[in-house]
């Protein structure tokens, strides 16, 4: 049994939405972040925490901040050790949580506050009204980088211009099709009703963007209120980033939490935690709709808290688009029917950049103290289906300590493709989406493979192909390259 000394906890969560129609009103992100550990802090009653921070960590996001974990210390009296920052990626919110727990683990001590913000609704509203929003300057860099920044768009998709999320993601949700052997009609029909459950759950969610109902077939359908981005990927199926959202979480050891004063009630215990990565690239991922990394990570993540999924009472699964939370599913075994979120997810528990995930740990944390003794998981996913972390969270102490493992080299050691730029010749479509304009096809990007396995992109542009395409199923088709990119099919 770990010593109180060994155990990191949760103490206290906040989440701050802010909705105004004037961006000149709005809070920046710092001061969201700043209010975020504010009522995390008065969340865990213990509001001296902020003040005897060690560890600063801010999820990076698209403010042009230098070291705002500096400033916040600043703003909260505290004077931190060290200021830490992320690369871009949906996963490090929660690496951050598990990079603190170490630590806790390691030294027996420390207060670690994490947080992140957007205020993508602000800017919409502000370019929409054609005003400046205000931003402090944050010139410097955090004492420490969690990771190196590495590049989420390979050659062979840049030279096809497949750098769009929504894409790739739509291009994933084709293969899945067809490795089920769905009809069209049927998938779009799941996967509206999927999403549906999520709504389900974020009108429920005090935290949530929004929080109006919609059912499966408002969802699925197009219409100019709700119209296709990425056949079969309405606005409703994409994340949500045009929100004003701040979490924070406060973290220390059980016998710090204790000395505080923070009430039994409100601890919250990280089980066990993983991290591993896919290849970085869907040029070379082995197959597009399958993940290595969340099937090995994942599954070892339970066995580190001595659960199997159906033991799993809580789940948030990483929700950028329904094609992450099938995929997701299918490699942690988690049967058909099962809610798979807590906060609604990005497109309506709201999809603040990089930040969700520190919004599910917090959403997490309430629902298992509501829920006493039970267990949650929540899945971090960032780049193209690439990059993986798992925690596993309850109110009950972990019978072993907090159990970490990274993953990596087996996942190294997991066969990926080859790949071409350019190819002159046969080729057959693996998966593809439809991207649209203003609600008009405008362009089909395929995954394609050549008759040896390796795979490259290709672009069909004629409208008549492109209507087809999203009634026809066109994975198993057989086609041409000419060398630069164009697709012709048989």
């Amino acid at each position: 049994m770990s010593s109180v000394q060994e155990i990191p906890v949760i103490v206290g969560v906040g989440q701050i939405l802010q909705r105004v129609e004037d961006p000149r009103e709005a809070a920046e992100p710092l001061e969201m972040m700043i209010a975020a550990l504010e009522q995390a802090a008065e969340d865990s009653g213990a509001s001296n925490l902020l003040q005897r921070a060690d560890s600063i960590y801010v999820v990076r996001g698209a403010w042009g901040y230098g070291d705002p974990g500096r400033e916040i210390a600043r703003r909260l009296d505290a004077a931190p050790s060290e200021t830490v920052g992320t690369p871009y990626g949906g996963n490090f919110a929660q690496c951050c949580v598990i990079d603190a727990a170490r630590k806790i683990q390691a030294a027996h001590r420390g207060i670690f506050l994490i947080t992140g913000s957007e205020n993508g609704h602000s800017q919409l509203q502000a370019q929409r009204q054609g005003v400046a929003l205000r931003a402090t300057e944050l010139p410097g860099a955090p004492n420490r980088m969690l990771a190196k920044d590495k590049a989420w768009v390979h050659e062979a998709e840049l030279a096809r211009g497949l750098d769009s999320p929504g894409n790739i993601y739509a291009i994933i949700e084709s293969a899945i099709r067809f490795a089920r052997g769905e009809t069209m009609e049927a998938h779009t029909q799941r996967i509206s009703e999927l999403w549906a459950g999520f709504n389900a759950v974020a009108c429920g969610n005090p935290n949530a963007w929004i929080r109006m109902p919609y059912s499966a077939q408002e969802i699925g359908r197009a219409s100019p209120d709700n119209p296709m981005i990425s056949y079969p990927y309405t606005r409703l199926m994409n994340a949500n980033p045009r929100v004003d959202m701040a979490a924070g979480l406060i973290l220390c050891s059980l016998e710090t939490a204790r000395n505080a004063g923070v009430p039994e009630e409100k601890l919250v215990f990280l089980h066990s935690a993983t991290e591993a990565n896919d290849s970085n690239w869907a040029s070379t991922r082995a197959d597009l709709h399958r993940s290595p990394a969340m099937r090995i990570a994942g599954g070892r993540a339970l066995e580190l808290a001595g659960k199997t999924i159906v033991e799993i009472d809580h789940i948030d699964l990483y929700s950028c688009f329904p094609s992450a939370v099938q995929v997701a599913a299918t490699e942690l075994g988690i049967p058909e029917g099962r809610t798979l979120t807590v906060t609604g997810g990005l497109t309506f528990g709201g999809g603040p950049l990089n930040n969700y995930v520190l919004h599910a740990i917090a959403r997490i944390a309430e629902v298992v103290r509501e829920d006493r003794g039970s267990t949650g998981l929540v899945s971090a996913n960032g780049g193209w289906l690439a990059k993986h972390a798992f925690g596993i969270y309850s109110t009950e102490p972990p019978a072993e300590g907090f159990r970490y493992e990274n993953l990596q080299e087996q996942i190294d050691a997991c066969p990926v493709r080859e790949y071409v730029v350019d190819w002159e010749g046969p080729v057959t479509i693996e998966a593809y989406t439809v991207a649209y304009e203003a609600g008009t096809a405008s362009i089909g990007y395929a995954a394609c493979l050549l008759d040896d396995g390796r795979r490259t992109w290709g672009l069909i542009e004629d409208p008549v192909i492109l209507e087809a395409m999203t009634c026809e199923e066109f994975c198993s088709r057989r086609g041409h390259l000419d060398g630069k990119g164009k697709l012709s099919l048989h």
